[in-house]
C-alpha cells in the first residue's frame, strides 16, 4: 500500500486496517488476532493483525517482513492468496483471501475421520500446495490441521506466519527456541535443527494419518511428551488403511532424507476424477454454515461491527497455534513418556511409494549427467557417472551412486547438506584431485560421490577440496528435489530394479533350492546357492565404440531379440553368458543386459546356458522395448 504510515495501521475508532473495513473478529492468540474484514473490491478477507507486544520486537518484525515478502511468491489452487500487507505499520498486518470452511481439525471433530477416497483427495491439494511453497522457496513450518482449511472445491493451506524463506532463516530463529505445534512437529524441527522441505513432508503424514484415524500420530499426555514421541518412538499405524498408510508411513519417516518428494507423492496419487462435492454430507454443512455467516456479515451495516465467532465463519487464518518451547531433548527417556509405539506389520497390496529421492531405488530414476548444472558433459560412464568439464579445465566426475571412501584413507571429514562427508585429496607432481562421498542413507556400502582434478596444478588440493564438497552439496540439492530426474516417460533401463525382474521361486529350478538373493549395484542383481552356483543379471549403459566382446559367441534369438551365448572366459568355460542389445544401436548410445549362471562347484555337469536361456525368456518380456 502507498498510503500513509498513519492509514496504514488500524483506525480502532472506525474499524479500519489499511484499506480493509472490519466486520468481526474470527480468532485471537498470543501472536495477535485475525478479523474477517471487506476488502477495497468488495471481497472477503482474513487481516491478521501483529500483538502490539511482538511488534516492538525488532526480530519478530524482520521475521514478519520475510513472511510477507515470501507469501506474495506462493499462488496455487490449494493456498490462500496474499491481498496485501504492511510490516512497517505500528501493529504490522496481513490480509489473505477469506476461505469460507472449517479447518481439518474442526471438520474431523464434528464429521469423524474421513473416508479412504475422501483421504486421498485431501492428500492431492495438500501436496500440490507444498509443491507451491516450496517452488516459492518457502518451508512451512507449521503445517497442522488448524492450518488446513476445507473448502467447498477442496483444501486450502493458510497461516505462513511462521513460514520463512528458506534461505538464511538461522539469524531470524530465537537461539535455543523452536517454532511450531508439537504434534505435527518433524524430528529436526523438534530439536532445533536446520529445516528443509521434507520437514514439511512429515507433517503432511501426521496429517493424513489424523483425517484417517481421527488421532494425531504422535500426541502425548503433555507437550514434552509429545516431542519425545516425535523425536524417539515410531507411529502406531494399524489403525490407518493401507492405501492412506503406504501414502504417510513414508512421510513419517525420522530421517528426512528417506521422506519423498511432493513430486514424488504426486506420482504415487495419480490423477483423481473431478467432484462437485468432495467432502462428506457433514462437513459440506459445515462449510455451508459458515458461507452464510460470512455472506450475512457482508450485508451487515458497516457502522455497526458484526461480532461473528470462529465457529460460525471459521478461522482462515490461525496465529495462536504457534508454540515456542526450549530444545530439551535428548536421548535418555522421559519418566511421563509413553512406551514405544508398535508399528504394525499389516500387509497391504497397495504399490509401493515411490522410493526416496537418495535410496538406491531413487537413484534409478536419476540421469546423472543432469546432477550438475551449466558444466559441458564429456563422458558418460554406465547409467551411474557422468564426467564434466568445469572451469579451469577442471575434470568433475560424478557417481550416482559409486563406493564410499573408507574413513582410514580420509584426509579430512566435513558435512554437506546435513550428510556426513569424507573427502580425500590427492596429489603427485603433475596432477591433484580431490574426492568427496556421502553415504546412502539406506545403503552404507553405496555413496554419492564427486571428484574434481586438474592436470599441471600439484599443491591445489585444498581448492579442488572445497570445489569437491560444493559441488557434492548440488548434487545432493538437485537428486533431492528431483530436478535430476529422468523423463518419467523414459524407457531406459536405468530406471529398473534388476532383483524386481525375477522372483525366486522362477530361479529356483537353476539350483534345485530356493537362492538367496544379493542385490549388488543398483544395476546389478545376484541369486546365489550352495556350492558357489550363482546367477546374476547386469543392466549396461554404453555410448563408446563396440568392443569385440559384446558381439562374441553363438546367436540365439530370445523374445524376438538377437542374443549372443558364449563361456564367460576360456577359464571358466561352464560359466554361461548371454548378451543382448536391448535399445540403441551398435556403435551408438545402447542399452545392455547380460545374464550369467555358473553350476556348482561339484556334482553332474549343467547346462548352464540352457538355464541361462530360460531365465532370459523370463525377463525379455518384461523389458521397456
Amino acid at each position: 500500500m502507498q498510503s500513509s504510515r498513519a492509514n496504514r495501521g488500524q483506525r480502532p475508532d472506525s474499524g479500519v486496517i489499511g484499506h480493509y473495513r472490519l466486520l468481526g473478529s474470527l480468532g485471537a492468540g498470543g501472536m495477535g488476532r485475525v478479523s474477517l474484514a471487506r476488502s477495497p473490491d468488495g471481497r472477503l478477507a482474513a487481516v491478521k493483525q501483529i500483538h502490539p507486544a511482538l511488534a516492538h520486537d525488532p526480530g519478530f518484525r524482520e521475521r514478519f517482513r520475510h513472511e510477507v515478502q515470501a507469501s506474495r511468491r506462493v499462488s496455487g489452487a490449494y493456498t490462500a492468496p496474499v491481498l496485501d500487507a504492511d510490516p512497517d505499520a505500528p501493529a504490522p498486518w496481513l490480509a489473505s483471501l477469506y476461505i469460507a470452511g472449517p479447518t481439518l481439525q474442526d471438520a474431523v471433530k464434528s464429521a469423524g475421520p474421513l473416508p479412504e477416497d475422501v483421504v486421498r483427495r485431501l492428500a492431492v491439494g495438500l501436496v500440490t500446495a507444498l509443491a507451491d511453497i516450496h517452488r516459492a522457496g518457502l518451508i512451512h513450518r507449521d503445517l497442522k490441521p488448524g492450518n488446513v482449511l476445507l473448502a467447498a472445491d477442496g483444501p486450502r493451506v493458510i497461516d505462513f506466519g511462521i513460514a520463512r524463506a528458506s534461505e538464511g532463516d538461522s539469524e531470524l530463529t530465537r537461539s535455543g527456541a523452536i517454532i511450531g505445534s508439537p504434534a505435527y512437529m518433524s524430528p529436526e524441527q523438534a530439536q532445533g535443527e536446520r529445516l528443509t522441505p521434507a520437514s514439511d513432508v512429515f507433517s503432511l503424514g501426521g496429517l493424513l494419518v489424523l483425517a484417517a484415524t481421527g488421532h494425531a500420530p504422535f500426541a502425548g499426555r503433555s507437550t514434552p511428551q509429545t516431542l519425545y514421541n516425535v523425536v524417539h518412538l515410531d507411529p502406531d499405524l494399524s489403525a490407518v488403511p493401507p492405501a492412506i498408510r503406504y501414502l504417510a508411513e513414508p512421510c513419517l519417516a525420522k530421517d528426512p532424507l528417506r521422506r519423498p518428494t511432493p513430486r514424488h507423492l504426486l506420482d504415487a496419487l495419480g490423477a483423481l476424477t473431478p467432484s462437485p462435492q468432495p467432502w462428506p454430507v457433514a462437513v459440506h454443512a459445515l462449510i455451508t454454515e459458515r458461507e452464510k455467516a460470512a455472506a450475512k456479515a457482508l450485508r451487515g451495516p458497516v457502522r455497526r461491527r458484526n461480532r461473528i465467532t470462529a465457529a460460525a465463519v471459521g478461522a482462515a487464518v490461525v496465529v495462536a497455534g504457534a508454540v515456542t518451547i526450549p530444545v530439551l531433548l535428548d536421548r535418555s527417556t522421559p519418566e511421563a513418556a509413553p512406551a514405544a509405539a508398535t508399528q504394525s506389520t499389516q500387509s497391504t497390496t497397495e504399490p509401493s511409494l515411490p522410493p526416496a529421492p537418495l535410496s538406491p531405488a531413487g537413484l534409478r530414476q536419476i540421469d546423472p549427467c543432469k546432477v550438475l548444472s551449466g558444466l559441458q558433459v564429456t563422458t558418460r560412464t554406465g547409467f551411474f557417472a557422468c564426467g564434466f568439464t568445469g572451469a579451469g579445465q577442471r575434470e568433475i566426475s560424478v557417481g550416482v551412486p559409486t563406493g564410499p571412501i573408507p574413513l582410514a584413507e580420509a584426509t579430512e571429514t566435513a558435512t554437506v547438506e546435513g550428510m556426513a562427508a569424507v573427502v580425500r585429496a590427492e596429489t603427485d607432481k603433475v596432477r591433484d584431485s580431490c574426492r568427496a562421498t556421502v553415504t546412502l542413507p539406506d545403503d552404507p556400502e553405496s555413496a554419492l560421490g564427486v571428484t574434481v582434478a586438474r592436470d599441471d596444478q600439484a599443491g591445489a588440493t585444498a581448492e579442488l577440496c572445497e570445489d569437491a564438497k560444493a559441488r557434492l552439496g548440488e548434487v545432493v540439492r538437485n537428486i533431492s528435489d528431483g530436478s535430476a530426474r529422468r523423463p518419467d516417460e523414459d524407457t531406459t533401463l536405468g530406471k529398473l530394479d534388476p532383483c524386481a525382474l525375477l522372483t525366486d521361486d522362477e530361479v529356483q529350478p537353476i539350483f534345485g533350492v530356493l537362492p538367496t538373493k544379493r542385490p549388488g549395484t543398483v544395476h546389478s542383481c545376484g541369486w546365489d546357492a550352495a556350492d558357489s552356483a550363482s546367477l546374476s543379471l547386469q543392466l549396461d549403459y554404453y555410448d563408446s565404440p563396440p568392443f569385440e566382446d559384446e558381439t562374441r559367441g553363438e546367436r540365439v534369438t530370445i523374445g524376438g531379440l538377437t542374443v549372443y551365448q558364449r563361456p564367460f572366459t576360456e577359464s571358466e568355460p561352464s560359466v554361461c553368458e548371454l548378451r543382448w542389445l536391448q535399445h540403441g544401436a551398435e556403435g551408438q548410445a545402447r542399452e545392455v543386459v547380460s545374464i550369467r549362471v555358473r553350476p556348482p562347484a561339484e556334482g553332474n555337469a549343467v547346462d548352464t546356458c540352457r538355464q541361462a536361456r530360460d531365465v532370459a525368456a523370463k525377463v525379455v518380456p518384461r523389458l521397456p522395448r
